[in-house]
């Protein structure tokens, strides 16, 4: 695990890009195509901000997939990760190779997840974005997360703390109308990745930062299982890092 810790959430974010974008461009020169998983969330604001303007990727050899959406919402709702991608990244990239979505308005949930199932079980991913909950989730795997299922994508029951962030965050009028079910990539699908860019901005995280990165392996921090992905790349700013102890970060791989 790399970590990076940057001033502000907006060169966290620059950070981020710069680095998915070069492992993007690798894939494209040696394979021809590459396969990459995007996120959503304020988290990913800045990061997409800039993929989107950077030079050298021809997008419509890329094929995208993401990682969650709620159960039961269109996406014309301001909360649905559908909408939120097409108007930050398709609207501004124009053509793509192909995207998988997850359509979460689907009354056969089920076989509704078959079906990305089915689309993602042969293609390696080159890059992951990723970003980490306030309760220390990844993806929409809450804790206690499932790290033994293997399965690409599920269908998750969302914890508390989890409606909250997104109530909090705006996306709902209040915690009610949060969805309690979602479906999200799996925690071992999103380790398959070769690379996961991880961009986690903003004090409200610094308390799962800090989980995440000190202390052990644990379903009930499930962030923390990118200890063990040789490739995970951490994107912090100072209000996220604020608890880290630093001289334990003296010992890992660290950009301050």
């Amino acid at each position: 695990m790399q970590i990076d810790i940057l001033p502000s959430s907006r060169e966290a974010g620059i950070h981020a890009a710069l680095a998915g974008a070069e492992r993007i461009r690798a894939a494209l020169a040696e394979k021809g195509r590459a396969a990459v998983i995007l996120a959503t969330g304020a988290s990913q604001f800045d990061m997409l901000a800039e993929l989107v303007t950077l030079p050298g990727i021809d997008w419509k050899r890329v094929d995208l997939f993401h990682l969650d959406e709620y159960v039961g919402i269109s996406e014309t709702h301001k909360a649905s990760f559908v909408g939120y991608l097409k108007k930050r990244f398709l609207e501004k990239m124009g053509p793509v190779g192909s995207f998988t979505f997850i359509h979460g308005d689907q009354a056969d949930v089920q076989a509704e997840i078959a079906r990305i199932n089915a689309a993602i079980a042969d293609t390696p991913i080159d890059v992951a974005f990723v970003g980490i909950g306030e309760n220390g989730h990844l993806a929409f795997n809450d804790p206690p997360a499932d790290f033994d299922i293997d399965v690409p994508y599920l269908e998750v029951t969302l914890d508390e703390k989890c409606r909250q962030q997104q109530a909090g965050e705006g996306w709902f009028a209040n915690m009610e109308a949060v969805p309690k079910k979602a479906i999200s990539m799996s925690i071992r699908q999103i380790m398959k990745s070769k690379t996961i860019i991880c961009t986690v901005p903003d004090g409200r995280k610094a308390e799962a930062v800090a989980r995440v990165i000190e202390g052990p392996v644990s379903n009930r921090v499930p962030a923390s299982i990118l200890q063990q992905h040789g490739q995970a790349l951490l994107f912090l700013d100072t209000d996220s890092a604020s608890l880290l102890d630093r001289e334990k970060l003296e010992h890992r791989q660290v950009m301050l």
